[in-house]
């Protein structure tokens, strides 16, 4: 039975090569998943999957082991998320009540159903290989058991004969119960396989009367164990048509170690079989290693083709700017970059890519985070300029109050309307309403001042037809011979009680009326040529209100001036002059007439003297 012994040695290997197969097939199949884009109610759903599979019965070590792991990386981001959740809340708060004191932070319905469901998970996990360390002690003991009493049966059978079919059954029932034990906890394992092996090996050469029974079972072993070789190359050939699955390496793992537990067959059959085990065994690893080095290669590659993606990224986490097209231009960019991202599918190696995922969703975040922050500053900005301009609205409706549209109040409102242009933006939910509020304010303002005018235009216009009535009178007077002061003088008053004409007529009305006057006055024969001049005077100085009225007594004044220094010069030489006209024979003669025009001229210096101090107050 050495060759069983041999046999033994090699399956232990090959089941060791069984389990690396496994856990590296685990590795190549195994997602990486972008938890950076799951939500909190993902993350609750991933769990809730996660604690019905750990309460399965069917759930192994390898499964805990997955769990574990997914636990320690789902982890990390829902955490991520709560402290963002936190730092918002943080930020309200002072921003409503000015300082952290008093803050308190409760977890939302999500957050608690995730923590509970952790919790639980990591219960069920630590129960279960409780539960299974004191199986594998238990497991331990009974074949410890099992084995003492096969070598006490052992021992009997050698010392002396006792009823074979007594032995027998009790062998056999040794057998199954083995079996039945499960596997126990290393390095006692094989130990115990070589001894429990060695000892069947002395029971079957020491009863040879049970030779016939021993070679049936055998063949009974062969068969069994020739069902689960054509199994696992079953299982061989099928990778022809499809690729290697964890899956199916569970399966011929399961097959090959229930062929370690049959006992052993003929010699000759039993390593045939043996070596078609081998070979299908060998076709899987194979297939294994090349899929897993295939794998790899894809893997990389997906992994350079990110690392390119995430590299053109990280430039833009040093962009910064004070116009918003251009940040809107830039997030564009970054967004194209992000569907690259996500558009580039297949996993990467475990390690590097669950590193270079975590920096690519960091850089992103950090590209945002500055965009959030222009936006936050540019909306303080907005927010100074919405108090600005509600400050104006405030003035212009301050000056509507008063009733006045007085143009300093006009100047005021055109001066408020320039400040106005000269602020910027304000938030886009009060951008229509703050605007229609100042557009409102300084139409009303706009629309009574034209009211105004208008009432006032209105007016003018009805002075103009009475000024032009008067005009028609005046002028009818002059023609037909009619004229005399005391007409003359109640159309001065006449004149003087209507009130402005619209600017525009105001000099064509004014000279109509003086020239009017002027005819007028020079129809009357009761009046002297002096009276006619003081009157025509007086009629122009009264209505001396417009701009060219003005520079014509300005004329006028330079005029009367200049005339009283001639007369005044005349004067001087006359009154300078008069003393020598005595001395000569017609003297007298000379000197009355002089003196006749001394007089004359003081006259006409007087009454231009008159004129002058009318034309002055009338400037």
């Amino acid at each position: 039975m050495i060759n069983d012994g041999a046999e033994l040695s090699e399956s232990e290997q090959l089941t060791q090569e069984s389990v690396a197969a496994m856990e590296e097939l685990e590795v190549a199949e195994e997602q990486v998943v972008d938890y950076s884009q799951l939500d909190k109610k993902d993350f609750v759903s991933l769990l809730e999957n996660q604690l019905a599979l750990a309460k399965s019965e069917k759930a192994k070590p390898a499964d805990f082991k997955r769990t574990d792991e997914l636990l320690k990386e789902v982890k990390v981001f829902f955490d991520q998320i709560k402290k963002s959740e936190r730092d918002e809340a943080v930020r309200r708060f002072v921003a409503e009540n000015g300082s952290e004191e008093g803050f308190e932070y409760k977890s939302d319905e999500l957050t608690q159903r995730f923590e509970s469901i952790y919790r639980q998970i990591k219960d069920v996990k630590n129960h279960y290989f409780q539960d299974l360390e004191k199986s594998k002690d238990k497991n331990f003991a009974v074949k410890t058991q099992l084995l003492q009493r096969l070598r006490e049966l052992v021992d009997a059978d050698e010392s002396n004969a006792k009823n074979p079919g007594t032995s027998w059954q009790e062998f056999k029932k040794i057998q199954d119960e083995w079996k039945a034990a499960g596997n126990i906890a290393s390095p006692h394992n094989s130990t115990l396989w070589a001894t429990f092996h060695a000892l069947i090996d002395r029971y079957y050469s020491n009863r040879n009367i049970y030779y016939e029974l021993k070679e049936l079972d055998r063949k009974k072993n062969l068969q069994l164990k020739g069902e689960l070789v054509e199994k696992v190359e079953a299982l061989a050939q099928s990778l022809e048509g499809q690729s290697l699955t964890r899956a199916i390496l569970e399966e011929a793992n399961a097959h090959f170690d229930e062929y370690k537990h049959i006992g052993p067959g003929p010699k000759a059959e039993q390593e045939v079989l043996w070596q078609r085990m081998k070979v299908a065994l060998d076709t899987l690893h194979d297939a294994r290693r090349a899929q897993t080095e295939e794998q790899k290669q894809i893997l990389s590659q997906n992994y350079e083709i990110k690392s390119k993606i995430y590299e053109t990224l990280v430039p833009f986490t040093a962009f910064t700017s004070s116009s918003i097209n251009e940040w809107n231009e830039k997030t564009k960019e970054v967004v194209a970059l992000q569907d690259q991202w996500v558009n580039a599918k297949g996993q990467m190696l475990r390690e590097e890519g669950r590193e270079l995922s975590k920096k690519f969703w960091a850089t992103l975040k950090t590209f945002f985070h500055n965009k959030g922050e222009f936006f936050r500053q540019l909306e303080s900005k907005r927010e100074q300029n919405l108090k600005l301009k509600t400050e104006l609205c405030e003035a212009v409706e301050a000056i509507i109050e008063t009733g006045e549209d007085s143009a300093a109040n006009t100047d005021k409102v055109i001066a408020l309307q320039k400040q106005w242009k000269q602020i910027g933006q304000v938030p886009e939910k009060f951008k229509d309403s703050i605007f229609d509020r100042f557009k409102k304010s300084c139409d009303a303002y706009f629309d009574r001042k034209r009211a105004k005018n208008s009432e006032v235009e209105r007016e003018f216009a009805e002075n103009l037809s009475k000024k032009q009535a008067i005009c028609d009178k005046i002028e009818t007077g002059a023609k037909v011979g009619d004229a005399n002061l005391k007409d003359l003088n109640a159309f001065k008053s006449e004149w003087s009680s209507i009130g402005f004409v619209p600017k525009k007529d105001m000099q064509a009305i004014n000279k109509r009326y003086i020239d009017a006057v002027n005819s007028y006055v020079s129809t009357i024969g009761k009046l002297s040529s002096k009276e006619r001049e003081q009157a025509i005077l007086e009629n122009e100085v009264a209505i001396a209100t417009d701009g060219d009225s003005v520079r014509n007594l300005q004329r006028k004044e330079a005029d009367i001036r200049r005339r009283m220094t001639q007369i005044e010069n005349d004067l001087t030489i006359w009154q300078n002059n008069i003393e020598f006209f005595g001395r000569s024979k017609n003297g007298e003669k000379v000197r009355a007439e002089f003196e006749k025009k001394i007089v004359t001229a003081q006259k006409q210096l007087a009454d231009l003297k008159h004129q002058l101090k009318i034309v002055r107050e009338a400037l």
